[in-house]
């Protein structure tokens, strides 16, 4: 099995991370107010690419990005399609699980902020990984829920820990997203999705556990083992949290959509999307896209792509831009 080299099919960077919400008005002004995001564009999108592309029937979608430092967020809201809500009792160790890590730069200010909203907590409070943990010791982090349910971290980096950029001098509170975390269930399964197939460069590993981790995560006897990974142009990152305590949580339902508010869909910009296609193919990776899209619309981000899903069911968008 080998593992992609620089001049093979692989993911470049992460554009944006997607999230179907009940409703953009309501999501835009939590985002706006309560996290800083700034507001980039407000589109409706319809018709047939659309619809084959997320393989939603006649699916007419509300697009609202935003931007948070040097990353984008999408909130895609279902006009026409009435999608499932989250599970009320969703854990962190629940296969469906996947949050954003927004980066801050005080963390006592940026949760006191957040207090001023009417958020749903998931952990005590701010938890600060203990130093012995050589990877993760010093980091802070607050996870807790937007409007809709979908999962959130703050983290804060101390001098020794995370990307550069977050120790520059900002003046914000609030300074961009880190990663996305996704709750697995094989940490070698999914590195040969991620590493293997798509190219993605492993970043990290830790091992979190103890009193600290079942505080941040609201799950008695917490141990997780996390592998980061990073796509060639470095930015946004994706963490595979392999619960070995309380063991893995409940399967990605078969039936869930994209126009399910759980949905969440990573964009990764791509090299060459008809060879990675094709790899994906014969690896007998799960297409939701039926083929590569093509988009001649010049206001849209992209012109190709191609949704697909990961051995345990998080959603992919491979794009061309």
């Amino acid at each position: 099995m080998n593992t992609p080299t620089l001049n093979n099919v692989q993911v470049q960077r992460i554009r944006a991370i997607g999230l179907t919400v009940t409703n953009c008005d309501r999501s835009l002004d939590f985002y706006t107010q309560a996290l800083f995001f700034e507001l980039i564009s407000d589109i409706t999108v319809e018709g047939q690419n659309y619809s084959d592309l997320e393989d939603v029937i006649g699916a007419k979608i509300r697009i609202v990005t935003l931007r948070l430092g040097d990353e984008l967020i999408e909130l895609m809201e279902y006009l026409n399609v009435e999608g499932k809500p989250i599970p009320r009792d969703s854990q962190s160790n629940d296969l469906w699980f996947q949050h954003l890590a927004i980066v801050v730069s005080d963390m006592d200010r940026a949760y006191t902020h957040l207090n001023s909203f009417p958020i749903e907590p998931i952990s005590v409070s701010p938890q600060t990984i203990p130093p012995e943990n050589e990877a993760s010791g010093g980091v802070r982090a607050f996870k807790f829920k937007d409007p809709d349910g979908h999962d959130l971290e703050l983290i804060w980096f101390p001098p020794d820990k995370g990307q550069d950029k977050w120790h520059q001098n900002s003046h914000r509170l609030f300074l961009g997203i880190d990663h996305s975390a996704i709750a697995i269930s094989n940490t070698e399964q999914s590195l040969h999705f991620y590493r293997n197939l798509l190219g993605m460069q492993i970043d990290s590993r830790s091992l979190n556990w103890r009193a600290t981790q079942s505080r941040l995560d609201n799950l008695p006897g917490a141990e997780v083992k996390i592998t980061g990974l990073r796509p060639i142009q470095d930015g946004v990152g994706i963490e595979l949290l392999d619960y070995i305590l309380p063991g893995k949580g409940r399967p990605m339902p078969s039936d869930w959509k994209s126009c399910d508010i759980a949905h969440m869909q990573i964009q990764l910009v791509v090299n060459d999307i008809e060879q990675l296609v094709n790899n994906l193919r014969q690896n007998g990776v799960q297409f939701v896209s039926s083929q590569i899209v093509q988009f001649t619309d010049n206001s849209f981000p992209y012109r190709q792509g191609c949704l697909v899903k990961d051995p345990d069911g998080h959603s992919i968008l491979l794009i061309v831009q």
